[in-house]
């Protein structure tokens, strides 16, 4: 091998750099690969190039690119890190220059034979990784002109194997992440599916229970009646959860799902605070409601937003203790539209804060908590008003109650 220069001419560093580019933005493993020995063979000046991959559960070599046709069948055979040039390379991290493969026996001529080739000389070089740790080899084989590989050739493909080394690790990564992501949209999808079916599904049955209950404790004896009342709590309970499950179908449709309509904030929310008057009077809770003098008016699916506010003050007439107070604010600031419901309840932790927003969390743990629900109410309320292009966040204060806000687009001069 010659060595006339350690240093890179101008023509080949300005190709590098332009193929660093190219490598950095690159996120498809198949056409990465294919454009790596392309460049590595026009660079060198090469008969022909090829990559070799280490897999990291057997620990073996894997053609998976070659400028010239490769079979099927070699690229599912694995090279041995033992004995062979590759794996010579590879173990130890080091570019390998064999002028003659003929006179070293590590050369499989088997390769050559499989792909009617002639291999004379070869350089290998490793693909490293960003800890500099080898996860391939990058090989130029065959000199067009017949000359020998020189330094710069070595030095050549070495800077490009790096950097396809870091480069394939990337898209490695990327690849398992788009698989990942796959298999969680598909396990999503799955799951929004059967809590669609099991709600409707359970609605039939719970429906007849409900009313043979109701039947049964007109005509209870005061013996019976106690019994018959837990069977109807029950349901009730089990009704309310069957709805927060019946809610999801609100999140799937996105905003070409909604139906908009002209609507006063004020009375809107009023109308809101009404239906869970009820619950709240069973424990004794003081609704009290804080109106902005001035009109507000918004573009809302009225359907959709009952959905996503009821579960707010669901949450909060479950999290303030009995004879407590919850305070609903609706009021124009900074041209939106601000709603937000305060309650006297137990208050939420501050590394919480975001996640009670997410599919079935719950801050209380599974086996002792003290508040029934599936964890899906703020997650469902959260979705269906972003999708009014809205926002939604809690401030809290453990013992002293939380403060859940709403912001919405606001119509002006309504």
């Amino acid at each position: 091998m010659t060595s006339p220069s350690t240093q890179l001419d101008s023509a080949r560093l300005a190709r590098l750099v332009e193929i660093s580019r190219v490598l950095n933005s690159a996120t498809d493993l198949e056409q990465l690969l294919d454009y790596i020995i392309k460049e590595a063979a026009a660079l060198t000046n090469s008969e022909a190039t090829s990559i070799l991959l280490l897999d990291p559960n057997s620990k073996q070599l894997y053609f998976v690119a070659a400028s010239n046709d490769v079979p099927d069948n070699m690229r599912n055979t694995p090279v041995p890190t033992e004995g062979s040039i590759a794996g010579a390379i590879l173990s130890e991290n080091k570019a390998l220059y064999i002028p003659d493969v003929t006179a070293d026996p590590r050369w499989n001529q088997n390769v050559d034979e499989a792909i009617d080739f002639q291999t004379n000389a070869i350089l290998g070089v490793p693909m490293r990784d960003v800890q500099h740790q080898p996860v391939g080899v990058l090989e130029a084989i065959n000199k067009l002109d017949g000359s020998t590989f020189s330094r710069q050739d070595v030095e050549t493909l070495s800077t490009l194997a790096d950097l396809a080394g870091v480069a394939v690790e990337k898209a490695r990564l990327i690849e398992e992440l788009r698989h990942a992501n796959a298999e969680l949209s598909e396990l999503d999808q799955i799951k929004s599916s059967f809590i669609a079916i099991a709600s409707h599904e359970l609605r039939t049955p719970l429906s007849y229970i409900m009313g043979y209950s109701s039947v049964l404790r007109e005509e209870a004896t005061p013996d019976t009646a106690f019994q018959i009342d837990g069977i109807i709590a029950g349901a009730e309970r089990l009704h309310r959860l069957i709805q927060q499950m019946l809610n999801f179908q609100y999140t799937t449709g996105g905003k070409e799902s909604l139906t908009l309509n002209h609507l006063s904030l004020t009375e809107f929310v009023q109308s809101q605070v009404q239906t869970c008057r009820n619950d709240a009077a069973k424990k004794n809770l003081t609704v009290t409601q804080h109106m902005d003098d001035k009109p507000l008016y918004a573009m809302l699916d009225p359907e959709v937003m009952a959905v996503a506010l009821t579960n707010l003050l669901d949450n909060a007439i479950a999290f303030t203790p009995a004879g407590g107070q919850i305070d609903v604010h609706v009021a124009e600031r900074n041209h939106e539209a601000w709603i937000w419901f305060a309650d006297t309840g137990e208050g939420i932790p501050s590394d919480q804060l975001e996640r009670i927003f997410k599919h079935f969390y719950q801050v209380e743990d599974h086996l002792r908590r003290k508040h029934e629900g599936m964890g899906l109410g703020l997650a469902i309320s959260r979705e269906l008003i972003e999708l009014h292009n809205g926002r939604v966040w809690a401030e809290s204060e453990l013992g002293k109650g939380s403060t859940f806000y709403v912001v919405l687009p606001m119509l002006h001069g309504a």
